[in-house]
């Protein structure tokens, strides 16, 4: 049976012709009258709109205000197209129409005035004399009543800001008109907003002037920064400003300032403030020197003095963009002559790239949270993307190429192509993207006239953006996806831009990319950090020349690990690095696999090389540990029974060759050293974690080759061994805090078998520990271990090896407070686990007195502690600076934790513990150090403790002091997360740790 037919209703019809509510669109065109029901032509105009239920209600308004529109509209079809254009785009100019019909015929104008009418046009709205823009009558315009007006200084607007307001949207809304119908470009529309906005403040600067006595007295120039002064200014967006004056001749010139800073707050209230008329948009003017803490209005000399002696890079950045827009144009074109001569100077500064990544920061940290991913300007992929990449190349190459002085984007990046510095497919894919972004911010900005960059997530809006730019089979599809291919290609950018024309000039690519000269080339890679660019283009040549798949896939790699490196503290030896490291794996197929597949493989990678030597150092005899640098898991620290467990196994293998057998163990040990450095450097372990896995894995490689040492005794002596042995930690290898840099401080302790002859025992207990000792120091490609007995009794002058009876006799007998001292960090490390604990359990007595230490143990330790601060800190050290024995140092610190130990541990269980930081919150949580002291001490003594661990990473050989070279400081406060600016910051920080915890130090520790 076949269904009845469909009877479509009207508004079922509306609806398919693209109305949002087709009931309601039926209702406001009954409203209107039959003759617009009847009128195909307007419907299709209304249809033909972003939003034609937005163009229909705002007709609908206006109609009801003034019904002869549509007597007007049928007599000019041109003007019904495109007001309703606007209408359904633009809630606030469909609301300014409504309020002002009597601006409909301003619509009908085709061609956009000249500056110098638009100007005249302005001045006359605010009633000033266009000749001279003094004002000689009391404004009126259409919609406006003019009256004795009251100067804004009151806080009340007079006519004059009501009457500029009225003007300036008039011409808003002919711009609009030309824009939504396609009658200009995007650069065309952006110049005029640009040339309105100037001329608005011409009127607006007009206005200060019938307010400010002595106006005549100073020359005052409006500066345009921004997209004002680039003439590619939004429909709304704040108007950057720099003001510069010169007073008349024969005044005062304090005086004259006071006078144009009068005339600067002036002007920017008369375009800032809210009037009936709303108000236009921000003046702002925290470009200046100084920004907002400096002086509003300066001289040519005084802005001229700043910029020489203290603007930062940015600041020059700033000025590419300045043009003088309103005031004394004279006086404006000599300021702006002034400074390109040393806008063009920015990229020799010394702090250039500190300044750069500095700035991109900024940027960065601009955009607000949750709106990363719909943000137009300072989101991934955005306009600041584009804006920021081409105002650096420009600063770079600007220098020496005169061509690429230009203050617009487009205009910027068309010459950039055009001297070879952007690939023309790249200069044309990045036009493209910025002219669909800069689309999409006008419509964001047209419907409220609010400043806004971020893409709406409602549906209706997506669809009024979508058709806005002519798409209307799926508006938010369609819509959706090119703002994201657009800002996919954009993410590109720094390989587009900057990397990838780098290696044009060093290799065999097509000639339909851009190919930079070695100089441009050296120009460029200078400019983003490389302090040897020539060095650096011998390894791009290296990398990426020949035809060969090695080479190729490099070819496809560099670009983006160029930036990385760029990023690193040193750039120079990443990129050296990672040619070496090439060199040795490069015929390897999966390294260049794993890092053209694996981004965060290669990022890591790059920031590992250029910050770290003692990595690159572990990754050039071990490549092939790259691929551990995958994931975070990969990192993570492995337990010490599994890597007991494959040291046993390696030694297990090579048992009859005792030194192959160790090298297996210390390659064990140089991976592992590699995975905590890696961990430590990407922050995914911090300094506690750190020390407690060096020290971990410097357990398993001691009895590692304590095993080898005694298999090897066995089998020279061919006979049982004959005696048990222990390996005891001291130092900060017992408090499980050891460093990169740190040996190991042990004592050897054995016991003799029964039946065996102690001097048997002893001698082959001797053979061991000497041959542990050989064993971990050889010569070879790992790192070495080195074993210090020095902490045994009698020091260097006693016997390597002590039965446990002859600790036992020495202790009871010979034992000295220091001794005592260095015992609080004793703890079995290797060998025989039930020897080691009686050797705990043996000193006990002597590290934890019951009774705690007398008086007299205290004002002798007291003493050693001064003596080593006076005789062992080297010659020359800075005490502030010497993370170990300095002023609030590691000392400082061990030495109260210690103390305290000594004398309360005997009654108090929760300081028995041979670690520094747990002796610290154990006192103070039993009473015995107050908490804000335990604060300090522990935040010294963590700081001080990274700074030993990143010198060791950053130069790869130990250090305890905070280095003088100023680039040795950048590259440690770099390695220790702060910004490229930041070192000096880094220092103090330091200074300010330690000095608090010395302060500390003498108040508990010597009781001062």
């Amino acid at each position: 049976m076949n269904a009845a037919p469909r009877i479509q209703t009207t508004a079922g019809r509306l609806a398919a012709l693209g109305f949002a509510d087709g009931a309601r669109a039926e209702r406001l065109l009954d409203e209107l009258g039959p003759e617009a029901v009847g009128d195909l032509a307007l419907l299709d105009d209304l249809v033909g709109a972003a939003d034609p239920d937005l163009a229909l209600t705002t007709l609908s308004r206006l109609v009801e205000r003034d019904p002869s529109v549509l007597g007007t509209f049928r007599a000019d079809p041109d003007l019904r197209r495109r007001l309703l254009g606007v209408f359904g785009l633009s809630a606030a100019l469909g609301e300014h129409v409504v309020r002002h019909p009597e601006c409909l015929p301003s619509i009908q104008w085709t061609r956009w005035p000249a500056l110098g009418d638009l100007r005249e046009e302005m001045l006359l709205a605010v009633g000033a004399d266009p000749d001279t823009a003094e004002p000689v009558a009391e404004p009126a315009a259409d919609g406006v009543t003019a009256g004795p007006g009251t100067p804004s200084t009151s806080g009340t607007p007079g006519p004059a800001m009501e009457a500029l307001r009225v003007a300036y949207r008039n011409r808003l809304l002919h711009l609009a008109t030309r824009d939504v119908t396609g009658e200009c470009t995007l650069a065309e529309v952006a110049a005029a907003l640009a040339d309105l906005a100037s001329v608005a403040l011409e009127a607006a600067l007009a206005i200060a002037r019938a307010e400010v006595a002595d106006a005549g007295d100073v020359r005052l120039a409006v500066i345009g920064m921004g997209k004002c002064g680039a003439r590619e200014l939004n429909y709304i967006s704040d108007v950057d400003v720099v003001f510069v004056a010169e007073p008349k001749e024969g005044v005062d010139e304090t005086k004259a300032l006071q006078t144009a800073t009068r005339l600067a707050q002036g002007m920017m209230r008369a375009c800032s403030a809210s009037t009936p008329e709303g108000a236009l948009w921000e003046v702002d003017a925290n470009l200046r020197p100084e920004g907002k803490m400096g002086p509003l209005v300066r001289s040519m000399e005084s802005h001229l003095a700043y910029y020489r002696r203290w603007a930062k890079t940015w600041e020059f950045q700033a000025l590419l963009k300045a043009r003088p827009v309103a005031g004394d144009l004279e006086l404006g074109q000599q300021y702006v002559a002034a400074v390109n001569e040393l806008v063009w100077q920015a990229a020799a500064r010394p702090k250039f790239v500190e300044d750069v990544q500095s700035m991109r920061r900024r940027v960065e940290a601009h955009v607000p949270a949750g709106e990363a991913d719909r943000q137009i300007k300072l989101g991934p992929g955005g306009l600041r993307d584009i804006e920021f990449a081409v105002q650096l190349l420009q600063l770079v190459h600007g220098r020496s190429d005169p061509l690429l002085r230009r203050r617009a984007t487009l205009s910027a990046l068309a010459a950039l192509s055009r001297g070879g510095y952007v690939g023309r497919d790249d200069a044309k894919a990045l036009a493209e993207a910025y002219t669909f972004l800069r689309q999409v911010e006008h419509m964001l900005q047209l419907h409220r006239l609010r400043r806004t960059h971020v893409v709406p997530a409602d549906t209706a809006d997506l669809r009024r953006l979508g058709r806005g730019l002519g798409m209307t089979t799926d508006p938010v599809g369609e819509f959706t996806t090119t703002w994201k291919r657009h800002a996919l290609e954009v993410r590109r950018l720094h390989e587009k831009l900057f990397y990838r024309p780098l290696l044009q000039a060093v290799a065999r690519l097509p000639e339909t990319e851009a190919r930079l000269s070695t100089a441009a080339a050296t120009a460029r890679l200078e400019a983003l950090g490389y302090a040897d660019p020539e060095g650096a283009l011998r390894h791009i040549a290296a990398l990426t020349s020949g035809v060969s798949r090695r080479a190729a896939i490099q070819r496809t790699l560099l670009p983006v690990m160029l930036g990385w490196f760029a990023d690193a503290p040193d750039p120079d030896a990443g990129l050296l690095g990672f040619r070496q490291v090439s060199d040795k794996l490069g015929t390897t197929p999966w390294y260049l696999r794993l890092l053209r597949d694996e981004t965060a493989v290669a990022e890591r990678l790059a920031h590992l090389l250029g910050t770290s030597k003692y990595v690159t150092g572990l990754l050039l005899h071990a490549p092939e540990a790259v691929a551990m640098l995958g994931s975070p898991a990969e990192l993570a620290v492995r337990p010490a029974a599994t890597l007991a467990a494959e040291a046993a196994a390696a030694v297990g293998r090579h048992a009859e060759d005792a030194e192959t057998a160790v090298a297996a163990v210390r390659a064990l040990r140089r991976r592992e050293l590699l995975r905590t450095a890696c961990a430590d450097l990407s922050g995914l372990i911090d300094i506690e974690e750190v020390g407690q896995a060096l020290s971990s894995l410097n357990d398993v490689t001691i009895q590692a080759a304590l095993d080898t040492a005694i298999n090897k005794v066995t089998l020279e002596r061919r006979a049982p061994f004959p005696t048990r042995m222990a390996v005891i930690a001291m130092g900060r290898l017992g408090g499980l805090e050891s460093s990169y840099a740190s040996d190991a401080d042990v004592m050897f302790v054995h016991a003799p078998l029964p039946g065996a002859a102690e001097r048997d025992a002893t001698g082959a207990a001797h053979a061991v520990a000497e041959e542990t000792r050989r064993l971990l120091a050889l010569p070879a490609p790992d790192p070495p271990l080195q074993i210090d007995a020095g902490l045994r009794p009698e020091g260097r002058q006693g016997p390597l090896v002590r039965t446990i009876a002859s600790y036992r006799a020495y202790y009871d007998r010979w034992a000295s407070h220091w001794e005592a001292q260095a015992l609080l960090r004793a703890r079995f490390c290797a060998g025989d686990a039930e020897l080691g604990r009686e050797f705990v359990t043996l000193v006990e007595p002597l590290r934890y007195p019951a009774g705690g230490i007398s008086a007299d143990a205290v004002r002798e330790i007291r003493k050693l502690k001064a003596r080593m601060e006076a005789e062992r800190l080297p010659r020359g050290a800075d005490p502030a600076l010497h993370t170990k024995l300095g002023r609030g140092g590691l000392s400082d610190v061990e030495w109260v934790a210690q103390l305290i130990q000594l004398r309360h541990a005997g009654t108090v269980p929760a300081l028995r513990t041979t670690r520094t930081l747990d002796a610290l919150r154990a006192a103070a949580g039993e009473g015995l150090l107050d908490p804000a002291d335990e604060e300090v001490l522990a935040q010294a003594w963590l700081f001080a403790s990274r700074i030993r661990d990143a010198l060791m990473l950053v130069r790869g050989r130990a250090a305890d002091s905070i280095p003088t070279p100023v680039k040795e400081r950048v590259l440690l406060a770099r390695a220790l997360g702060y910004p490229p600016e930041g070192t000096e910051d880094f220092v103090e920080d330091y200074r300010r740790a330690t000095r608090r915890a010395r302060a500390v130090v003498e108040r508990v520790f010597y009781e001062d």
